[in-house]
């Protein structure tokens, strides 16, 4: 016996689902939570059966704290550590201001963790373990989606949530720098520690930049990243590009000097297209977090992109705004933040303004916090109906 359900001016089969979500992490969580609490039917389709550590920052900027506030997440409870400073290192020079706004730190497995069980909380059905093969556009207008245990789902909308993972047909450009990611948590030496609390440091080095900060359970979260050229010099080996980066900032030999790695070896991933803003999508097709934009890592934006791309998508999905009307306008409103951090990183990977910076910083510390909110996602009202040029 078929039987249907009503969800407002739409009546759907509850087997088909009213909404698909690829990919449970930040952006995809958030938006499911979203449209579950508004009584749409979600389904999430996540990869990994359990959450576990990513290469993330793992950095909670004031708009972060904000979106995830309002999804019920209580980060104090979850051990997230203050962050107040900022600090700049390069060479033998460091420089430290404090931030224009609040800021946290938590590890990318317990904020996962958290959203996975209020996603559940609010009725969206989590399929775990589930990877997605092929995602296609039928000839009547359902988006199908075939996983790697042979089931199929249709659904009119889909919002791919699948971060720095692309799928088959919907692959984002080539990354020309072919960035290289690497991740390792420490347990600090005590004085290294307290010198280190509520601060996140950024580390300067030829080829790239890393990020060292406190996370919950008296650990720190190094994260990193280098052009494959770079690290081909160092063999490509971790160890190699460790010691590496210690030479070029004696900054970050001294916060490792007696610490004790916490992983076997480092988590990695490749193929980060900095600076990459989607530029339209299909019909029913939304695009979030990652598969949306893709911010230079040094300005601890990726996880406030990824809540802000979530909630806006959910919020036009809602209004009934076209999925390409929705990417379009995502775009204009990122564009100039985007290409002001684009600016930034370049600078960074140059040697003129690794060796000045520290030092310009110290005599006006001040710019670092203007380049701190100049890069920051504002909270604007969700993206509406207005219509953008091409």
């Amino acid at each position: 016996m078929e039987f249907l359900i009503n969800t407002g001016n739409r009546t759907l089969d509850p087997l088909q689902g009213e909404v698909l979500i690829l990919g449970g992490g930040v952006a995809g969580c958030a938006a499911s939570i979203a449209l579950a609490r508004k009584g749409r039917s979600v389904t999430l389709i996540e990869r990994e059966l359990t959450p576990r550590h990513k290469v993330c920052g793992e950095f909670l900027s004031g708009e972060a704290l904000e979106d995830l506030h309002a999804l019920g997440i209580d980060i104090a409870s979850l051990g997230a550590v203050p962050i107040d400073y900022v600090r700049l290192a390069a060479a033998r020079r460091a420089a430290e201001a404090p931030l224009p706004f609040p800021a946290a730190s938590l590890t990318r497995k317990a904020l996962d963790t958290a959203l996975i069980a209020e996603a559940i909380a609010a009725g969206v059905n989590v399929q775990r373990g589930r990877t997605v093969q092929t995602l296609s556009r039928s000839a009547t207008n359902m988006w199908h989606v075939s996983l790697d245990d042979g089931t199929t789902h249709e659904a009119p909308t889909v919002f791919l949530a699948t971060g720095k993972h692309d799928l088959r047909g919907h692959q984002r450009p080539d990354d020309p720098k072919r960035w290289v990611a690497f991740k390792m948590y420490f347990r600090l030496a005590p004085a290294q520690a307290a010198e280190l609390a509520r601060a996140s440091e950024l580390m300067l080095y030829p080829g790239g930049y890393g990020g060292i900060q406190p996370v919950e359970g008296g650990i720190a979260n190094l994260c990193c990243v280098v052009q494959q050229k770079y690290l081909a010099r160092a063999g490509h080996r971790w160890e190699n590009f460790l010691a590496s980066m210690q030479k070029d900032c004696p900054h970050l030999a001294m916060r490792l000097a007696g610490a004790q790695p916490l992983l076997d070896k480092p988590i990695a991933i490749t193929h980060i297209p900095y600076g990459y803003i989607r530029r339209t999508t299909d019909d029913g097709l939304y695009c979030i977090g990652d598969q949306a934009a893709v911010i230079p890592s040094f300005t601890g934006d990726g996880i406030s992109i990824a809540l802000h791309t979530a909630r806006c998508a959910a919020a036009a999905y809602l209004e009934a705004v076209p999925a390409p009307v929705f990417q379009a306008n995502l775009r204009s409103t990122l564009l100039s933040q985007m290409r002001l951090a684009e600016f930034a990183a370049d600078g960074l990977n140059n040697s003129f303004a690794r060796a000045v910076l520290p030092f310009c910083l110290r005599v006006w510390p001040g710019v670092m916090r203007v380049t701190a909110k100049l890069t920051r996602v504002t909270q604007p009202p969700p993206i509406a109906t207005q219509a953008v040029a091409s």
